[in-house]
């Protein structure tokens, strides 16, 4: 329980660092809107007709890549606290020494909660209606939550492994923006040329966005809700040992 209270302790603590940059809250809150309102109305009539029939389409992919997107910060909090010397202060605290790096994570999918709460409520806004029992609301927010954790491992490893913050966001979305536009986020899967649809059919955030149309719009559910969780479970499974080991090798040299 002790262990527990200062995880908690250390997730509240950052999220108070958003009053000293308030900038990150703006990458949480209005780029996520931003990117919605670009490819509702620029490529809306173009793909789906009309900006009503994209719409019910593009505001699961839109939540799914920036839920994807934003787990670079995991990485660059974490980046910071090493290159400013944070860590090696928690290591001279009576701690649980997985603390800081769990309330780096759990601080940061609160704020993914709030990105994919905050898209819901602008879809409602632009027109958006529900296909499916409000429970599939719940569901979505889970597994997406579940996803972005996976994600989030992956962006830890970033975050040790990188020179500085600004390295940490330069390889991060290097990595990110090609399984995130090989996807199904912003056009149908049958759209695609077919040689490529089946790497953009396997793609975990293909997998996730149909998932989340489903949950929301209603439509097939439960197999690319599996395999999201299966991939989820395997990225976990490879890039948490990896991540851990990274970083207890990068505290023992400091």
């Amino acid at each position: 329980m002790s262990s527990l209270q200062q995880t908690l302790t250390l997730a509240w603590r950052s999220l108070l660092q958003l009053r000293r940059n308030p900038w990150e809250l703006m990458d949480f809150s209005i780029q996520p809107i931003l990117f919605l309102l670009l490819f509702l109305y620029v490529f809306g009539g173009a793909v789906a007709g009309s900006t009503a029939a994209y719409l019910d389409f593009i505001l699961p992919g839109v939540i799914v890549m920036n839920l994807v997107f934003v787990t670079v910060y995991v990485g660059h909090g974490l980046n910071t606290d090493l290159t400013r010397g944070v860590f090696d202060r928690f290591r001279a605290l009576p701690i649980a020494r997985w603390s800081p790096l769990a309330g780096r994570i759990l601080a940061d999918m609160v704020k993914q909660a709030w990105c994919v709460l905050l898209l819901l409520v602008v879809g409602f806004l632009l027109g958006f209606r529900l296909g499916a029992p409000v429970s599939g609301v719940l569901v979505m927010l889970a597994l997406l939550l579940v996803f972005a954790f996976a994600m989030s491992w992956i962006m830890v490893l970033v975050g040790v492994m990188a020179r500085d913050p600004e390295h940490v966001q330069l390889f991060g979305f290097t990595a990110l923006f090609p399984v995130t536009f090989l996807s199904n986020v912003f056009v149908p899967l049958e759209t695609l040329p077919p040689f490529i649809r089946a790497v953009v059919s396997a793609n975990p955030v293909s997998l996730l966005a149909e998932a989340s149309r489903g949950l929301l719009s209603g439509g097939p559910v439960l197999e690319p809700a599996l395999w999201s969780l299966v991939w989820a479970g395997v990225i976990t499974l490879v890039f948490a040992p990896l991540s851990l080991w990274a970083l207890n090798r990068r505290l023992a040299r400091s």
